[in-house]
């Protein structure tokens, strides 16, 4: 670990989001000097669907074997993405995958309490021991800079919602956070990734484009920050197809898409993009413009 350099903390909900949102992201701070970057994984995604149908009797109401292999699949990623720090919070298994119900409009909700497992990450009694076990890695690893999800996590996922509530939770008694980061995508990019996979169907594209209105954005004016993840798309495609039960890859001349379970394919995109909620510098904050993270961080 950097001890007097930049260090970075990422919180993700399941196996396959730390790609899908900041893959380019983590791979482009693994491979920057004294910089160290942890990711702390909150469940296996034990209740994810399967892409592949050979693997579909790995699933939850098969033979539950799913979140076993998509810890494969997560190292697989790391490697490919240059991390070697990664941990699930609480430990391996400490919480379930919580499923999710699929609302109007493709947004995801919680599952009925009676339907939660036990062991369900957002279980509602569960909350004060996972920011407890997430300030505790954040005591031991010191970042600086800790990016997390939004207060819809995205597009609901309840999982998504709870780490985005045990991030804000530990990060305010965090001393050695400077800047706290939410993950987005901002409807302006959303708009012209899509339209960029126009005519793709012809060139083999597997999936039908999804419509903007089928994919969690946010307004342009919300995001302070791009970064420009092009010089590492290769380790992030790579990252991506090692997530091969959740997800398919495509490319074509330039062109990059995946598509979930769902087969609505969506944009690779060469820049990550994030909103800047909480800082204790004042380089940066609610800059429109801003290309690094770690910008008015002094490493530490």
């Amino acid at each position: 670990m950097a001890e007097n350099g930049r260090r970075l903390l990422l919180v993700h909900a399941h196996p396959d989001d730390e790609t899908i949102a900041t893959g380019g992201t983590i791979a482009r701070y693994a491979a920057a000097p004294d910089t160290h970057v942890t990711l702390v994984t909150c469940t296996l995604g034990e209740r994810g669907e399967v892409m592949v149908p050979e693997l579909a009797g790995l699933a939850a109401e098969h033979a539950d074997q799913l979140g076993g292999y998509r810890m494969g699949e997560l190292a697989a990623a790391r490697a490919a993405l240059g991390l070697s720090d990664q941990r699930f919070l609480g430990g391996v298994g400490r919480w379930r995958d919580s499923g999710m119900v699929v609302l109007a409009g493709g947004r995801a909700g919680a599952p009925p309490p009676g339907e939660l497992h036990p062991r369900a990450f957002c279980a509602p009694g569960a909350r004060a021991e996972q920011v407890e076990a997430l300030a505790k890695v954040m005591a031991e690893v010191r970042p600086q800079v800790v990016v997390g999800y939004d207060p819809s996590g995205g597009y609901g996922h309840p999982d998504h919602v709870r780490a985005h509530e045990i991030t804000m939770a530990a990060t305010a008694t965090a001393p050695s956070v400077r800047k706290v980061y939410w993950t987005v995508l901002p409807h302006g990019a959303l708009f012209d990734g899509l339209e960029g996979l126009a005519g793709a169907r012809e060139h083999g594209l597997p999936w039908r484009p999804a419509e903007p209105e089928e994919l969690a954005s946010v307004p342009d004016s919300s995001v302070t920050t791009r970064v420009d993840v092009s010089a590492v798309l290769g380790a992030k495609l790579a990252a991506l197809r090692a997530h091969a039960t959740q997800l398919g890859v495509w490319e074509h001349a330039g062109q990059r898409a995946f598509a979930l379970t769902n087969e609505l394919a969506q944009p690779v995109l060469a820049t990550e993009y994030f909103t800047l909620v909480g800082a204790r510098v004042d380089a940066g904050r609610g800059s429109l413009d801003e290309t690094d993270l770690f910008e008015g961080v002094e490493p530490s």
